[in-house]
């Protein structure tokens, strides 16, 4: 009965470090697809792959308790965000008119900071400091990303193509 126990545990021990070391060849293989990809919409769709992959490898390692290894993870994620947001903003300057990458590379971002901010709550302190840098360059760029969407306006001019639409009148007033 003991042997059946100690196989068991063994071979549970071995599926879970091919379980590993399969999601390692994924993403190595998902970053090495996203390093060459030069369409920018076709690299952030991409960037959702690989981020998905990278977010999963940082809750794997937060239950091993591995913050070093969760700041390099975040630290690359953070670098292909970025990568992604350059070649879009080369590629598809205005976000307004060609939103096809710009939509889904904040939404992914914004899902990724979610997920920045559980793993602070859970980490020793003396890994914060570069998990917080890490927060903080994603926030800018889920900003960065949400401004070159929606461009703030002046009071009163219209975007370019769109017709006039009556202003919406007020309600009428109830006389007592």
């Amino acid at each position: 009965m003991a042997l059946w126990g100690a196989r068991a545990l063994g071979m549970s021990l071995a599926a879970l470090v091919c379980v590993a070391a399969a999601g390692a060849d994924d993403i190595s293989q998902l970053q090495a697809r996203f390093d060459r990809e030069s369409n920018s919409v076709h690299k952030a769709k991409l960037l959702e792959k690989l981020g998905d992959a990278q977010l999963e490898e940082t809750r794997r390692a937060s239950q091993a308790s591995d913050y070093k290894t969760i700041g390099l993870v975040l630290e690359k994620y953070r670098d292909n965000a970025r990568a992604a947001v350059n070649a879009l903003k080369k590629e598809h300057p205005d976000a307004e008119r060609h939103t096809g990458g710009y939509k889904q590379l904040q939404i992914h971002i914004h899902k990724a900071i979610r997920d920045v901010d559980e793993i602070l709550v859970i980490a020793p302190e003396e890994y914060d400091p570069p998990i917080e840098i890490v927060r903080r360059d994603l926030a800018a760029l889920d900003d960065e990303l949400l401004n070159s969407l929606f461009p703030r306006r002046p009071e009163g001019k219209k975007p370019e193509g769109k017709k006039d639409a009556a202003p919406p009148s007020a309600p009428p007033e109830m006389s007592p």
